[in-house]
């Protein structure tokens, strides 16, 4: 009896152990999976958002790069894990298109301007030159006011970009020259700022401006609103809205359309709750009115707001990274 009872309990430990992992397993597979390309500010207005209308340990967030997520995207479709995305637009329109992925949104999204039934706009990112401050008065260097400028030899060495085949950054400079100077004169210009940047070429968004910041390069590319941060900080840099313009990109909130009735409502009511109430404070950051009632606080608006003239789509953008790529085979010549 003695060694039955024992042989039980031994059982039982042993289906304990196994459920365990499983029961885990089900606890993470009942939360809103949402795949993420945002910055740190967005990330932070997304969780304080969801938790402060009760969300709290219902979801779980995965950062990605924007060119990995929207690889995943397109490749996965509605296989991909996620049950919301919050994602460059011009990749969610293109998913979509190949997929047909998302659920149209079952609240009621009162943007300025038109988008898919699908995708609620979060933010609005625009790109400008960033500038150590110090540094240009130590050396006494001229200020550039175009992207153009700094293809200019006197900044060899002295210019941090980003690369488009990893970051949606850098299309917003590569937006801005093509559509001021032309695809061909595009390349020239880039060929040369490659050439100034060297082994300053950046696979994160964030890689110039943390380079001026850290005065390793007087000057850089990156998201007008990320220098705005550093400055708040205090870090001695500042920015300048370019000649050719500040072209932006928006990133919106989208649910993908699982079969998972519950957990698609669910996820529904999140994406609700991101921008009700988390739109207010995206805009101390990202500073651009989207929505019906909003206004852009005019002492962080840019000087120059721009958009591209034809439609932003994965399919632009690869024919965007062809023209980078050639550049950069130039820069070596």
């Amino acid at each position: 009896m003695k060694r039955f009872k024992k042989s039980l309990l031994s059982l039982l430990a042993l289906v304990c152990l196994i459920a365990l992992p499983l029961s885990a397993c089900s606890s993470s597979s009942d939360k809103v999976i949402i795949y993420s390309n945002a910055d740190d500010e967005a990330i932070a207005a997304i969780e304080s958002s969801l938790n402060e209308e009760g969300y709290e340990g219902q979801y779980e967030i995965q950062t990605f790069g924007t060119s990995e997520l929207g690889g995943k995207l397109l490749a996965e479709g509605k296989d991909i894990e996620a049950d919301m995305v919050t994602m460059s637009t011009f990749y969610l329109e293109s998913a979509q298109n190949q997929h047909q992925m998302f659920q149209d949104l079952a609240w009621d999204v009162n943007t300025q301007q038109e988008f898919p039934s699908y995708a609620a706009p979060l933010t609005v990112q625009e790109g400008a030159i960033i500038v150590n401050d110090e540094m240009v008065k130590s050396e006494n260097l001229d200020l550039p006011q175009s992207i153009k400028d700094l293809a200019d030899p006197k900044y060899e060495g002295k210019v941090a970009v980003v690369d488009i085949d990893s970051s949606s950054t850098a299309w917003l400079m590569v937006q801005a020259l093509i559509a001021e100077y032309g695809e061909a004169e595009a390349q020239d210009i880039l060929a040369g700022i490659y050439k100034n940047a060297s082994n300053h070429i950046e696979s994160s968004g964030s890689g110039p401006l943390n380079k001026v910041v850290s005065g390793e390069v007087p000057f850089g590319f990156g998201l007008r609103h990320q220098v705005a941060v550093k400055q708040n900080e205090g870090a001695p840099i500042s920015l300048i809205d370019p000649a050719e313009g500040n072209f932006s990109l928006t990133e919106s909130v989208a649910v993908i359309d699982k079969e998972d009735s519950e957990k698609a409502e669910l996820a529904q009511k999140m994406s609700e709750a991101i921008i009700k109430k988390g739109r207010p404070k995206v805009q101390e950051f990202y500073p651009v009115a989207l929505y019906e009632g909003e206004e852009t606080d005019a002492s962080k608006q840019s000087a120059k707001p721009k958009q591209f003239d034809e439609a932003l789509t994965a399919e632009l953008l690869a024919k965007h990274q062809e023209i980078s790529q050639k550049a950069k085979e130039q820069a070596q010549q």
